[in-house]
């Protein structure tokens, strides 16, 4: 039995289902794309359907996959460049295989961030270089070593750099025979349009909450009551639900320093500003640009507030003892500023911009945006 298997997916039986109607029709499409937001088991998906695909129900496939270790299974993901890389190398996937391979089988629901602390680069971007297009075609060029498909799992395709897109464009144009391409994203705009329409797109949705529910109880032994709080909160995500779970979670930091930048700024404390923007620069950019996606959850579910809808709020309880006071000041004629405000800061963080000057400015425009009435 592969450790990754459809009894691994939260929830999502529509795309199985959908998934597995295309094999049982003989019309899988050679390129596939999974989209959706974090968290929602798109790559869980991806893992098992490529099980799937490659178990022909012999001991030793099935030994390989319980191990994912089969050979005709590749991976490509985003990587970084060491410093004990030549200046000529292009990072490939195979240069972290072991790190790669550590993660996978610790569970198909992870985050860029447990990527990035595995490779050892939290203060890096991570990309798809052009020398693993190179790596990819070689590699698919080969005979399947099983005789049946050969399963090319390439997760955030949307990382990859124009050359490498470039090139694995004219590999999609015309795939090996019997491969298949299974994509995982959750930024399909920053695609190539060329290869957007040459693949088949399924939209992954967010899980629904009694799926969660029923998870949390029978994986992690939550009581119903606790898992009916939780996975309203998780908002249709496994990895926040797990997130919630967990004592002193990243949230719990980001909510710390979100309240701490609404009362500097609201006090016009200049000087604890600075000192506020420098705390953000120390972090890697990947977390810099969560808890600029965090501010942007925590401004809408304050301006909602304002609305006093319950069934309309996510917020913990730590979070709406915050808003009961805040939310006023989350208004009609500031949330569209300060929402174009933080998602300038994301496009500047993304390109490598300054970050302590980036989050001073960011943290000096909170001042005028809080007094708009």
């Amino acid at each position: 039995m592969c450790i990754v298997n459809w009894n691994s997916v939260i929830g999502q039986r529509e795309v199985q289902k959908r998934l597995l109607q295309m094999v049982g029709e003989d019309r899988l499409p050679h390129a596939l794309m999974l989209c959706g937001p974090q968290g929602v088991g798109k790559m869980a998906l991806a893992m098992a359907f490529g099980c799937e695909l490659l178990d022909d129900g012999s001991a030793s496939s099935k030994a390989m996959l319980s191990k994912l270790e089969h050979p005709d299974l590749h991976f490509t993901y985003p990587t970084i460049k060491l410093p004990s890389m030549s200046s000529d190398h292009k990072p490939v996937s195979d240069d972290f295989a072991r790190e790669w391979h550590d993660l996978i089988m610790g569970g198909p629901y992870f985050t860029m961030d447990d990527w990035m602390q595995a490779m050892g680069g939290e203060n890096q971007q991570a990309i798809i270089t052009a020398g693993e297009s190179d790596d990819l075609v070689r590699k698919l060029s080969l005979k399947s070593s099983q005789g049946g498909y050969k399963v090319s799992i390439v997760w955030l395709p949307e990382r990859m750099n124009i050359e490498c897109a470039n090139k694995l464009l004219k590999l999609i144009e015309e795939p090996p025979q019997q491969t298949v391409f299974i994509m995982v994203c959750e930024e399909p705009d920053k695609l190539l349009e060329t290869i957007r329409s040459r693949v088949q797109r399924i939209d992954v949705k967010k899980i629904e909450d009694a799926a969660i529910e029923e998870a949390l109880v029978e994986r992690r032994g939550i009581s119903e009551g606790a898992a009916y709080r939780i996975a309203r909160l998780a908002n249709g995500s496994w990895l926040k639900a797990l997130e919630e779970l967990q004592v002193g979670s990243e949230n719990e930091q980001f909510l710390d320093l979100f309240i701490s930048l609404m009362r500097l700024a609201y006090q016009r404390k200049i000087k604890d500003l600075r000192k506020w923007s420098e705390v953000m620069a120390g972090f890697g950019r990947e977390k810099q640009k969560r808890w600029l996606t965090y501010f942007l959850k925590m401004i809408r579910e304050n301006f909602m507030y304002n609305f006093q809808q319950e069934e309309l709020v996510y917020m913990t309880e730590k979070e709406e003892g915050f808003a009961r006071n805040f939310a006023r000041f989350v208004n009609e004629a500031n949330i569209l500023p300060i929402s174009d405000l933080a998602n300038r800061a994301v496009r500047d963080i993304g390109q490598n911009a300054n970050a302590r000057i980036v989050f001073f400015d960011f943290a000096l425009q909170m001042i005028v945006l809080l007094i708009q009435k």
